[in-house]
């Protein structure tokens, strides 16, 4: 019987910490806005998964993302570029 609750516990512990890793930011948002509607501390839930302050959030105001800029810069350009992948079709 203890086997089975530390491997569950084990279990609990591998899937939290691939939540909080490996999945993607929008998903991770969709959990952190899920759990918060229950009650649960949306900024303690916003550290444990990762996700950086919104421009709406007290912590970062408009500065933190840099979506509000209209001035092109390195790290934030005017225009978005996107990648384009090439396929090669062999018959």
């Amino acid at each position: 019987m203890w086997q089975e609750i530390i491997v569950a516990l084990i279990v609990i512990a591998a899937l939290a910490h691939f939540c909080t890793k490996y999945l993607p930011e929008a998903l991770r948002r969709q959990i952190v806005i899920a759990l918060s509607k229950r009650g649960y501390d949306e900024a303690k839930l916003s550290k444990v998964f990762n996700l950086k302050s919104g421009c709406g959030d007290d912590g970062g105001g408009c500065s933190s993302c840099g979506s509000c800029d209209t001035t092109p810069t390195k790290s934030n350009p005017a225009t978005p570029h996107q990648r384009v992948i090439k396929l090669h079709v062999q018959r």
